[in-house]
């Protein structure tokens, strides 16, 4: 079996380089000798990371070729169908799946978080490819009632993020013991905003009285050299010590920090999964509705927007201390919240594999069958 697999791979980014890894690693387990091939900016890289294929995403030769010669085609998952950030990024990968079905391949759109979507010709160009791709899956309700308004036909099933189905219970992190902090360990996420000037200065002011109170502040860069560079601007603002962990570590690495701490306080998606799945308290400061709907699905508090100025610094440090006072309460809430997903987290593997394989049943029986197995294993 072949299949090519299509996202924001090979740019550094942690929290995709994340999904990327969970998905490959749910295919393999379900089948062990799957052959993947990653369309990715940087494919050398990606290939020797992941024991994949990988071509330039970049080269229509490239992306057709591995397409044609597949069983299919994944696309996913991450926040792909948008145009908030860019301009290109709905042609890119709508143009991509369209690529798959003129060559007549199943098209598997995997735990995708959709939106925004602020230009009619954008949502117009989504629903028509969505409204004819094999399987259709999301990671949260904000996502399939976008894709309902815009006129997305095609059944919407609702599924954890990929990340969540990852054990993080075996990953360590060298850095953070030879730290050997002895206080309790809050780690931050933060990235780039225009107009963070007050969000900024208040996280900053907040970290600063916690530092006071003797807890030790680790900052994890999710996006490389960028979210370094923000944490150290943030750094820069405060009085006290700060301690910013390797903007080049592993994913694994990255797991580990924040699984090890007490609290997070993050922005990054990916960063409040990786505490999700480390069952690590966190509060998050939001940009975007992917933020709210990740932390409701945790139950986890949400201290405000970035752009809003409708929060401060005691505020921050009230949510951090109030998770603190009432640790045990709150270890029991997120993990009650985050384990059944876990546990469906790598049914949607299963779910393209048996539609490869069984191209004539429906895919809401093999839904069934996907979620089945999985909580019977």
């Amino acid at each position: 079996m072949r299949v090519v697999l299509s996202g924001y791979y090979g740019f550094d980014n942690v929290g995709d380089e994340a999904i990327l890894y969970a998905i490959i690693h749910s295919l393999r387990e379900y089948h062990p000798r799957i052959e993947i091939t990653v369309l990715s900016h940087k494919p050398e890289q990606t290939a020797e990371t992941y024991g994949v294929n990988a071509i330039n995403r970049w080269s229509l030769k490239e992306v057709h070729a591995a397409i044609k010669s597949s069983d299919g085609l994944i696309s996913g998952g991450g926040s792909l169908l948008q145009d908030e950030t860019g301009r290109k990024s709905i042609p890119y990968y709508a143009g991509v799946m369209k690529i798959a079905q003129q060559l007549k391949k199943p098209v598997f759109v995997y735990a995708q978080g959709m939106g925004p979507i602020n230009s009619k010709l954008n949502q117009r160009i989504v629903k028509y490819v969505l409204n004819s791709v094999k399987l259709l899956t999301v990671r949260d309700q904000q996502s399939q009632e976008l894709l309902e308004i815009i006129g997305v036909t095609s059944q919407i099933h609702l599924v954890p993020d990929p990340v969540m189905g990852l054990d993080a219970s075996e990953f360590h992190s060298s850095w953070l013991q030879q730290q050997n902090f002895q206080n309790k360990v809050i780690t931050i996420s933060v990235r780039e905003w225009a107009g963070h000037a007050y969000a900024f200065q208040e996280i900053a002011a907040g970290l600063d009285q916690l530092a006071n109170k003797g807890h030790e502040i680790v900052f994890v860069p999710m996006h490389g050299k960028h979210d370094f560079q923000i944490s150290k601007d943030i750094e820069g603002l405060m009085k006290n010590k700060a301690h910013i962990a390797p903007f080049d570590s592993t994913i694994q690495e990255k797991m580990a920090i924040i699984k090890e701490s007490d609290v997070l306080f993050g922005m990054r998606l990916h960063a409040l999964i990786f505490a999700a799945v480390g069952s690590t308290p966190f509060v998050a400061l939001s940009y975007d509705p992917k933020i709210d709907s990740f932390a409701e699905i945790a139950a986890q508090p949400v201290l405000g927007h970035v752009e809003a100025e409708d929060w401060n610094g005691d505020d921050l440090v009230q949510a951090i201390e109030r998770i603190l006072t009432n640790y045990p309460d709150e270890l029991e809430k997120i993990t009650e919240a985050v384990s059944p997903l876990q546990k469906r987290a790598n049914a949607t593997a299963r779910t393209v594999i048996d539609a490869i394989t069984a191209p004539s049943a429906s895919i809401a029986s093999l839904a069934y069958q996907a979620k089945t197995k999985v909580k019977n294993r």
